[in-house]
């Protein structure tokens, strides 16, 4: 599902109370009915979105009664700054990614505390290790974008007597990759003739060259 659909779809306070809910335990209709108090018809109407946007599965017991429990790891991030508005959805990495691909990313790739063999206290150990990880990685994540949104000010002041932002996310955009005039037209939501003026005035600055069709970073 489309992330600012997922957006939409969380923006029910009910539909995040039956996420924190299962995220505890697996639940049958009526255990959440009576949680949310609300009608077991309503339980089941939200449910059923949730299930459509795979983020709920279902199963039946040995007494043929339905229980719901979360479907997967999943990630929703929204970002909103000076420079940029948008929604971004991530599900858990496959076993196999081999995170020593990354580039900026240094993390210690000790053995990992989940053979049948491991006790109680190595994976306990493991699990400390992993959320300090976490919250490492978010405050990472949270220095990176001051620095973008810092950036991309100094940008904008190179371009005196003009639109400075629109400079900026036109280069934001080929940083992360090559594109033609009409997508960085449909991307920063500008005529293509205004797009091509203002890549030709990035091209004599030496920021951006042509590449047949596509346009990147000089």
């Amino acid at each position: 599902m489309d992330s600012a659909a997922l957006l939409d779809l969380l923006g029910n306070e009910n539909r995040r109370r039956i996420l924190r809910l299962l995220a505890r335990k697996p639940c049958y209709v009526t255990e959440i009915s009576e949680y949310l108090g609300v009608s077991p018809k309503a339980v089941i109407d939200h449910l059923r979105k949730l299930e459509e946007a795979g983020l709920v599965e279902s199963h039946v017991d040995d007494g043929r009664r339905k229980y719901f429990s979360i479907a997967r790891n999943f990630r929703l991030e929204v970002s909103v700054s000076p420079y940029d508005f948008g929604t971004k959805s991530a599900y858990s990495a496959s076993p196999n990614l081999d995170i020593t691909t990354c580039r900026h990313l240094s993390v210690n790739l000790d053995r990992r505390a989940t053979d049948a063999d491991s006790n109680l206290g190595e994976l306990a150990a493991d699990l400390r290790r992993l959320e300090r990880l976490e919250n490492e990685l978010s405050i990472a994540q949270r220095w990176v974008q001051s620095r973008i949104t810092e950036t991309l000010d100094e940008i904008s002041t190179r371009f005196e007597g003009l639109d400075g932002r629109f400079y900026a996310e036109l280069i934001r955009i080929l940083a992360n990759e090559p594109a033609t005039k009409e997508a960085l037209s449909r991307r920063v939501d500008a005529p293509p003739n205004v797009v091509a003026d203002a890549l030709e005035r990035l091209a004599t600055h030496g920021v951006v060259e042509r590449d047949g069709e596509l346009w990147r970073l000089g």
